[in-house]
């Protein structure tokens, strides 16, 4: 399975996830191609193609096709997605987990990763409900963070308050001498 990015004639962008066979994934290119007409960026476009692939992935382990995706699949997926090895170079501030793979030394796709491709998820999905292609509801729904709401002060930019103060404008007044 990969991710087929080239660079149209006109200048827009063709974004497609193959299947093993090298055929276009149609459901899939439908979304990209409903993302490509709201004017998102081919990278975009191919972070979602590269996102989309790890859920087809995940049906392959599971057996399951995408109109078969329900919110019980929800949990193994997120597992699924914690288990992945990312084998790209990175370098974070934070502690990761590192495995061994076939290839050699991994590690985990990291949080923000996962995060970004349950939300590709839920976005796919919200698209084919809305083609007409699904006819229930989303598997993986957004929902607005309540902490959010209640905690105002969760992030605070660097300087604290001072870099939403407005700047004090002094008026000066010259006088004159006759």
């Amino acid at each position: 399975m990969r991710v087929l990015h080239q660079r149209q004639n006109g200048g827009s962008h063709l974004v497609e996830l193959l299947d093993d066979a090298g055929e276009p994934i149609e459901v899939i290119s439908g979304f990209l191609r409903f993302l490509a007409a709201r004017d998102c960026s081919p990278n975009t476009l191919v972070s979602y193609a590269y996102d989309l692939r790890h859920l087809w992935r995940f049906f392959g382990e599971r057996g399951l096709t995408w109109d078969q995706f329900a919110p019980p699949h929800a949990i193994p997926l997120l597992e699924y997605l914690r288990s992945v090895p990312s084998r790209r170079p990175r370098h974070r501030m934070v502690l990761t987990v590192a495995t061994v793979t076939p290839d050699g030394p991994a590690t985990k796709l990291a949080a923000t990763t996962v995060n970004r491709i349950l939300a590709a998820v839920s976005s796919f999905y919200e698209y084919v409900i809305l083609a007409g292609l699904l006819d229930r509801a989303n598997p993986i729904e957004k929902r607005p963070d309540p902490a959010l709401q209640r905690v105002s002060e969760r992030h605070q930019p660097f300087m604290g308050r001072a870099s939403r103060q407005r700047p004090v404008r002094r008026a000066v007044r010259v006088k004159t001498v006759q």
